[in-house]
């Protein structure tokens, strides 16, 4: 019994977060979609959707222990060479730890 509380727990865990990251992102389009874009709240709403991304992914690491999601989001304004070496250094670390991207 106690294991599947724990699963319940988490998979509740992966709900919220999943919540969390959906209102982040919402909020996120509004303020970029404005006709002026303040910096301030676009680093909020940024750092919203980044906080509820690490969120959403460790919560379904810990239910389910698989890598990030987000691992191979393309980050605008790198050219290909940083990106390049970029996914290199990512892949070396989570070979090193044993974890394997499709």
């Amino acid at each position: 019994m106690r294991c599947v509380r724990h699963n319940e727990q988490v998979s509740k865990k992966i709900e919220s977060a999943l919540k969390d990251l959906i209102k982040a992102l919402k909020k996120h389009g509004e303020v970029m979609s404005a006709p002026r874009v303040p910096i301030k709240q676009a680093q909020k709403a940024s750092i919203r959707v980044q906080t509820a991304a690490n969120a959403y992914t460790e919560a379904v690491h810990q239910r389910t222990g698989q890598p990030s999601p987000f691992t191979d989001l393309i980050e605008p304004g790198l050219d290909g060479d940083t990106l390049r070496s970029l996914k290199s250094e990512r892949d070396a670390v989570l070979k090193r730890h044993n974890v394997y991207i499709a």
